[in-house]
């Protein structure tokens, strides 16, 4: 019998989420995204929302018609013992899903070079390494939960979605290797000012996308994240995307996380019973 997650559209002990289509296929494919959660939070509405996310909370840029909830929790943001921010928790969302573009201020546009049009306006929805269970790379998000650890010298971000995989931080003063290995996650470093942790990374590999729409990378990526706890249920992540090979400028996408109390990481295995994936078809673009 096939194991699932409670986000698994196969679980028959919980509700099922609305499922994300792919629009060149409307009639023919549906991806599992996200089951119902009891405790899933709110997304926030208006203009004036503390922290307001540019995107759908969660969603990354997919509107997952997701159900509302009880309340984000209020208060202030916890600390740890040191005085660090404290970003212990189960949270959603964080980093874009559907489309890159959500998390830039209003009025501007990804700053694609030639070179980088080209490729995305060649790139298939069936080629999608994270619709193929392969990790998402930074700063994209699967629509699932993660968890944040932090010790002394590594912090450690877990992901429910796809392979439940993780990423690692080093935040005991190290420096980057000169010629790091080309990985998924890359090879990161922290430090924290005042209450905002920032992460450097390089060291990609080329393989993964920003998104469902296929916003491509090269092994010149370099991510500057910004995570700032700006109150008990909220995180907004900051990444400056720098990469010469696609993209004209570095720029910068905003995207909020909320936390899910009371919730725990589920096991969820992307690749067991996979038979979605050969389904996939048409040019990469957002459901």
């Amino acid at each position: 019998m096939k194991k699932t997650s409670p986000f698994h559209p196969a679980s028959p002990a919980n509700p099922v989420r609305p499922v994300l289509v792919i629009a060149s296929i409307i009639a023919a494919l549906v991806v599992p995204v996200l089951a119902q959660r009891q405790n899933a939070p709110p997304e926030p509405t208006g203009p004036n929302v503390q922290g307001a996310a540019t995107s759908p909370v969660g969603a990354g840029g997919v509107n997952t018609g997701r159900g509302r909830g009880p309340a984000v929790p209020q208060g202030p943001a916890p600390k740890l013992s040191d005085g660090r921010p404290d970003f212990s928790g189960v949270w959603q969302g964080g980093g874009p899903v559907g489309d890159l573009a959500q998390g830039i201020p209003k009025g501007e546009e990804i700053p694609l070079n030639e070179a980088g049009k080209k490729l995305m306006a060649s790139r298939q929805s069936g080629d999608d390494p994270e619709a193929n269970c392969l990790p998402t790379g930074v700063p994209r998000t699967a629509p699932y939960p993660w968890r944040m650890l932090q010790t002394p010298t590594h912090i450690f971000i877990l992901f429910e979605g796809n392979i439940h995989s993780y990423r690692q931080i080093f935040v005991d003063g190290r420096k980057h290797p000169d010629d790091p290995d080309p990985t998924w996650y890359g090879h990161s470093i922290g430090h924290y000012e005042g209450q905002t942790l920032v992460v450097d990374t390089i060291g990609f590999n080329d393989k993964f996308w920003f998104d469902f729409r296929g916003h491509p990378h090269s092994e010149k990526l370099h991510t500057l994240e910004r995570y700032t706890r700006t109150n008990l249920g909220t995180v907004v992540v900051e990444t400056t995307i720098t990469d010469p090979t696609y993209y004209t400028k570095p720029f910068t996408i905003k995207f909020t996380a909320r936390l899910r109390p009371g919730e725990e990481l589920m096991e969820y295995i992307c690749q067991e019973n996979e038979q979605d994936a050969r389904h996939i078809k048409g040019p990469a673009g957002t459901p």
